[in-house]
């Protein structure tokens, strides 16, 4: 795509494929990464009991209803310490994808809405573009 012209990407938004990671480094430079949301969650959920996960995944969703970037990060980190006894591994995921998934809170809040989802999402200015893979 970037031989095609495009250009000026802002936010790349993946799953945490490591080679996808290095390609949106290498290739749009200057482009933040973005974990996806839908793919985190699966991830996430994969790390509890099914009769858990509507549970689960209700709370982690807290996350991405707050009105700021200060009340995400703050409700993030909330979340894994209530699950810390129950769901350990749960709990590490999250703190170590913090960053990744939560990337979209250093843009604007109104462009938020367009730029949680999936394969990848491509920020550009006020625009996102959708790619289908």
């Amino acid at each position: 795509m970037v031989a095609r012209g495009l250009s000026g990407v802002r936010l790349a938004t993946s799953d945490a494929h490591r080679g996808l990671k290095r390609a949106v480094e290498a290739v749009l430079v200057g482009a933040s990464w973005q974990r996806c949301r839908v793919h985190f969650m699966r991830n996430a959920l994969s790390l509890v009991p099914k009769a858990a996960q509507q549970m689960v995944g209700a709370t982690i969703r807290t996350v991405f209803a707050q009105p700021d970037a200060h009340s995400a990060r703050e409700q993030w980190r909330r979340v894994p310490d209530g699950f810390r006894h129950r769901f350990a591994r749960l709990s590490e995921l999250m703190e170590e994808a913090e960053e990744d998934v939560l990337a979209y809170a250093s843009f604007p809040a109104e462009h938020w809405q367009r730029i949680w989802s999936n394969n990848p999402l491509l920020l550009r200015s006020s625009k996102a573009v959708h790619i289908s893979s």
